[in-house]
């Protein structure tokens, strides 16, 4: 809680702990306090016989340095366990990213149905792309986040963000938002509600996004951080171009920044007389 993690971030380390105390448990029966090496090398074995991903067993291990560093520090014990292991290496994979061609059906509204949770639907898709913010900050977005031209983004750490956004995406907000009121009048203050009017969730959200992006694209199981750095890049420079096309150079939105439009975003937009130039 020191370094002020994510929530799922605590969640997993959590359980990692937990699962560490059982084996310790069920195998010399001890706790934390009398781990040595030899411990811990038997409990990546075991992890490891038990078909459990490198990249997990990292993660375990990240666990139980953060504990141990805390032990050290409150004087509970001497020296962490782990000072020596060799963690084993993680494969690095490209990112997944959908084709401009994919990025610009799935940003066509005929795609999803003409009712409520069609826009709904359509709204996820949307904030995804144009934003690039994370899963969980989505599922956290209030009402009171959301205004004309802005949204209050609340990211790791209870750091707030504002994130500009287009004025076609905040015509299309404000209609989901009356169109929400009308179907559900007592629903949460949650921005983005489930079919029954309640705060979303992150599995909710994740199977309505893949639904949408697999009815384009041939991709699998595709929503994660690096998907959505990769891909909202694309489209959203395809609608800042698309929507300023007409505009005079010196009414360009965002032009001296436009990286503010997504902190995962890395890119700068300058104009001409010509039009629009991605650098």
């Amino acid at each position: 809680m020191e370094k002020r993690y994510s929530e799922n971030t605590l969640t997993a380390y959590s359980k990692d702990l937990q699962q560490f105390s059982l084996f310790l448990l069920k195998q010399f029966d001890f706790m934390f306090k009398d781990v040595k090496h030899l411990h811990i090398r038997s409990f990546m074995v075991e992890l490891m016989n038990d078909k459990i991903s490198n990249r997990s067993v990292c993660r375990k291990l990240s666990a139980l340095k953060s504990l141990y560093k805390f032990l050290i520090k409150k004087g509970e014990v001497e020296f962490s366990p782990l000072a020596n292991i060799q963690l084993p290496k993680i494969q690095k994979k490209l990112p997944s990213f959908v084709k401009e061609k994919e990025i610009l059906e799935l940003n066509d509204r005929s795609i999803y149905s003409e009712d409520f949770f069609g826009l709904r639907d359509y709204v996820l898709v949307r904030l995804f792309y144009q934003t690039g913010m994370r899963l969980s900050e989505l599922t956290g977005l209030k009402d009171a986040d959301v205004s004309n031209d802005v949204i209050k983004v609340v990211g790791k750490r209870n750091k707030e963000r504002m994130v500009p956004i287009s004025s076609n995406l905040s015509t299309i907000l404000k209609d989901y938002k009356v169109l929400k009121n009308k179907q559900f009048p007592n629903s949460s203050i949650a921005f983005i509600v489930s079919d029954k009017g309640d705060k979303v969730y992150e599995k909710f959200v994740y199977r309505k996004v893949n639904y949408y992006i697999g009815k384009v694209s041939s991709l699998e199981k595709i929503l994660t951080q690096a998907f959505w750095t990769t891909s909202s890049a694309s489209i959203l420079v395809l609608v800042y171009l698309k929507e300023t096309a007409n505009m005079s150079p010196e009414n360009l939105p965002y032009k001296s920044n436009c990286a503010r439009l997504s902190p995962t975003l890395h890119f700068s937009i300058s104009s001409s007389k010509s039009g629009s130039t991605l650098i």
